[in-house]
């Protein structure tokens, strides 16, 4: 069962690992090898998760695996879309037989 309003993995990035080990966001960036920029950007919840990111935190810290942290990503991705789905207007398409 998915989860209703799932948090946006940069922010349990930021409570879950650097708030608890003492890492600001300069020093995370060191760790992950990634500009300052771009670790701000998803901790900010502004940015996603990639592939690449997800696979550098999960040799960093841990705990959560690559494929964790994409779901986390995927599920927050799917409670954004479904908070607006009556606004996409889509036609059920229906196969007609000969």
């Amino acid at each position: 069962m998915c989860m209703k309003n799932p948090s946006h993995p940069g922010k349990v990035l930021r409570i879950a690992f650097l708030e608890p080990l003492g890492l600001g966001v300069a020093e995370g960036a060191k760790v992950l090898g990634v500009s300052k920029r771009a670790l701000m950007s998803l901790v900010n919840g502004d940015s996603s998760m990639s592939v690449d990111m997800a696979i550098r935190l999960a040799k960093a810290f841990s705990g959560p695996t690559t494929e964790t942290w994409l779901r986390l990503q995927s599920n927050y991705d799917i409670a954004q879309v479904r908070e607006r789905k009556k606004e996409i207007k889509i036609k059920r398409y229906q196969v007609q037989l000969l």
